[in-house]
């Protein structure tokens, strides 16, 4: 009932008509060592596609491997910098908190030898004639 090839009915000849396709480019395409099946074709042709698209990733997730890399080393830096940065700002505020109980002190001993002094017009007047001193001493050496 159903040929396979040569008869010109209607049944058998159409219905694998696509076969007998398929096996007509099968001689015109052997020379891109695929099977001609069209379906074959689009198949590897997919894979192709898949392994370069897979390939692009890989070079990608280097990349940002290597730039994650990069961003550990350099938060390390950054750590190590801002660990030194903390322990000179312990430093300076140790400093600065010597110096301010060093310039009280002398701002006390200033205030109790202005009382002792007799006052605030008598410091004034000790000031006074140590400058006045001091500017007839320089108008002596350069005149």
């Amino acid at each position: 009932m159903l040929s396979h090839g040569g008869g010109g009915g209607r049944g058998g000849s159409q219905k694998y008509a696509h076969v007998r396709a398929y096996s007509d480019s099968d001689s015109s395409s052997d020379d891109d060592g695929g099977g001609g099946n069209p379906h074959d074709d689009f198949i590897q042709r997919e894979i192709r596609q898949q392994k370069l698209m897979m390939k692009k990733q890989d070079e990608g997730l280097e990349m940002l491997g290597q730039s994650a890399e990069r961003l550990s080393q350099i938060s390390m830096g950054i750590h190590e910098e801002l660990g030194h940065q903390n322990r000179m700002l312990d430093e300076m505020e140790d400093d600065l908190e010597t110096a301010t109980t060093n310039l009280s002190l002398v701002t006390l001993k200033t205030k109790e030898l202005i009382h002792k002094s007799g006052g605030k017009r008598n410091f004034i007047l000790i000031v006074v004639l140590t400058v006045v001193v001091i500017v007839l001493l320089f108008l002596i050496i350069y005149t």
